[in-house]
């Protein structure tokens, strides 16, 4: 599988893998200028970048990065995003400030990984009913803690 990458902005950068094993690459931040998030703030972060993948079998999805969020309190604001293989607009990661300190990005920090994963393409089909199991309704939580 191959990945085209187009740079939008100057200065964008490409994914890389921290290790070659690494199952995300890092997506950087493309900005003219740093920008600042305040606690409880959602900041639209563009990557100047856009992508064609060789295959329609898959999505794209970015995840947040462990250390932004277990140390600085930064996230995404959409929990994880997906890519289309059909989307070819710039990619952007809205970051997500949960901490109650102000976090400032700066061009080319590592703000988001992308991970590639296949997809299924499943026919929608109503029914009457679906069958039974063990679990049968039992929701949230029960299955216990």
């Amino acid at each position: 599988m191959k990945l085209y990458f187009q740079k939008t902005r100057g200065g964008a950068q490409l994914p890389v893998r921290a290790t070659p094993e690494s199952a995300g690459a890092d997506l950087c931040a493309c900005l003219e200028a740093p920008v600042t998030i305040a606690p409880g703030e959602t900041q639209m972060i563009p990557l100047g970048l856009k992508c064609q993948p060789d295959k329609a079998d898959m999505a794209l999805l970015i995840f947040p990065r462990s250390g932004l969020s277990s140390k600085h309190g930064i996230t995404l604001a959409n929990a994880v995003g997906v890519v289309d293989t059909d989307y070819r607009g710039e990619w952007f990661v809205p970051l997500h400030n949960i901490s109650d300190t102000p976090f400032t990005i700066e061009h080319g920090m590592r703000v988001a990984q992308l991970v590639a994963v296949p997809v299924y393409y499943p026919e929608i089909l109503e029914t009457c009913g679906v069958d039974a199991t063990d679990r049968g309704e039992g929701g949230f939580g029960s299955s216990g803690i």
